[in-house]
């Protein structure tokens, strides 16, 4: 569990089928909750008490967290101005390839967390109203299932490897070239940069499992 004093940065949700839309969380999470569950099948065992486990693979990890959002100061409605883009993140869309499903998503929090997943549930209240009945204060209840697993590496690509300061990166689900440029370098727009080393015929149609060339900027 993390508490309130774990950190001072405030967290972000990014979509990553559109990386124009991100929600700027207005006060760090109190706590998160982050869990894992594995599957196991029992074989019986003749003349025996206990049975033998069979590993049957991992479930994605789990991410539930409450956040709270306020706009009273300025007397805008909270979920214009903050809890509506959450919620978009339930909506299906249709994804490049023509895939239709809600977006791909990444919750970061400073350097402590950096969650890849889809919102499987959102639940909210609102708590605080203006007298013409504008929402200003509201709390989301989120939860978020993983979708990526982090601590797949990609396999190295001699010819660039072996080239001073590059290196490699595989595509993940929902990524697209200018989130990957804004992770790499700081700035969504060099995407075109790494469309010109990469020789990408159509940038905007990046392809899962595709291993990119990242080279140091000159």
């Amino acid at each position: 569990m993390v508490t309130e004093n774990s950190g001072f940065e405030k967290a972000q949700i990014l979509n990553l089928d559109n990386t124009e839309e991100k929600v700027d969380c207005m006060f760090r999470p109190k706590e998160l909750s982050l869990n894992k569950t594995n599957t196991w099948s029992e074989k019986p065992v003749k003349e025996g008490d206990v049975p033998a486990l069979e590993f049957g693979g991992g479930k994605p990890a789990e991410l539930k967290m409450q956040l709270f959002f306020d706009t009273y100061q300025t007397g805008e409605d909270v979920r214009k101005k903050y809890t509506n883009k959450v919620w978009k993140l339930m909506d299906v869309i249709t994804a490049k390839g023509g895939e239709k499903r809600p977006p791909y998503c990444q919750f970061t929090w400073g350097n402590y967390l950096s969650f890849k997943a889809v919102i499987t549930s959102i639940s909210q209240e609102f708590t605080l109203f203006l007298s013409n009945g504008t929402p200003v204060r509201s709390t989301l209840n989120v939860s978020f299932k993983q979708s990526v697993d982090e601590k797949k590496k990609p396999r190295q690509n001699p010819t660039t490897a072996s080239k001073p300061g590059y290196r490699t990166r595989q595509v993940m689900p929902g990524e697209t070239l200018d989130w990957i440029a804004f992770e790499e370098y700081g700035d969504p727009h060099r995407w075109r940069f790494l469309a010109d080393i990469n020789n990408l015929d159509d940038p905007m149609s990046l392809k899962e499992g595709l291993v990119l060339a990242i080279a140091p900027l000159d």
